[in-house]
């Protein structure tokens, strides 16, 4: 699949959880609907998935977890938080580099509207 074509379904399936939940909810509640939004769409999800780096040659744990990640390509970092700022940026930004994946979306659901680089932001590596 052509990754406009992904990206395309990928943030057709947020706006329609937003449309059905709107904000104010746990981050965990929105990553279950947004799953199952995206595997009603046919597409390969995957979630939690841990994210070791590599210090000095070692492979360490610290605990970090990729929210979603879709078709194998597309990370999504969910937040519910009453402002993004740049720390989430940088850490959807740090995953794409550890896991060598290109894009990921970055997205507040504690918003009254979801809003291209406001609360919807596309990060690339």
């Amino acid at each position: 699949m052509e990754l406009n074509d992904l990206t395309y379904k990928i943030r057709n399936a947020i706006y329609e959880v937003f449309k059905n939940l709107g904000p104010g909810l746990l981050e965990s509640t929105y990553e279950a609907a947004l799953i199952y939004e995206l595997s009603a769409l046919n597409l390969k999800v995957r979630n939690q998935i841990p994210m070791p780096f590599n210090y000095k040659g070692v492979k360490l744990d610290a605990g970090y977890r990729i929210d979603i990640l879709v078709e194998e390509s597309v990370i999504l970092e969910i937040k519910s938080v009453d402002q993004l700022h740049n720390v989430h940026k940088k850490q959807l930004l740090t995953y794409l580099k550890l896991s060598g994946k290109k894009l990921g979306y970055l997205v507040n659901f504690n918003t009254t509207k979801l809003i291209d680089k406001e609360s919807l932001i596309r990060i690339i590596n």
